[in-house]
């Protein structure tokens, strides 16, 4: 029978995996510190605060995307710890996931600073 839906609990299974990730997985530590970085340099940017905003939101993506990763990789350990054609492809999935964030999580910084540091009008 499935548990009901509590709030507190739910939220503490949310803060048991974050624990969890910072303490076991090195991608997910340099993605903290990345974003450290990063949300510091953009807000001493001398941007508009719109535009520092937008910066700052699009480097959450990566750490999601690292999340997901470490989700996919630890099932697929979960199911075989042999090796397997489509485990392989699941792990590789799972990065492609965070390759792809990266790509675009770039691509957004690029745009942003483009467009707002010669306040380009579109």
């Amino acid at each position: 029978m499935k548990p009901k839906y509590n709030l507190f609990k739910n939220t503490n299974y949310a803060i048991d995996g974050l624990k969890d990730i910072i303490k076991n997985e090195k991608s997910f530590q340099m993605q903290i510190i990345s974003f450290t970085i990063f949300s510091i340099l953009a807000f001493n940017l001398n941007l508009k605060v719109n535009c520092q905003l937008i910066l700052f939101f699009s480097l959450f993506l990566n750490p999601f995307a690292e999340i997901i990763n470490s989700a996919i990789e630890r099932t697929v350990d979960l199911c075989t710890e042999d090796f397997h054609p489509l485990a392989k492809q699941a792990k590789d999935l799972g990065a492609t996931i965070v390759f792809f964030s990266f790509i675009f999580t770039v691509s957004v910084w690029v745009a942003v600073l483009t467009l707002c540091y010669f306040e380009i009008k579109l």
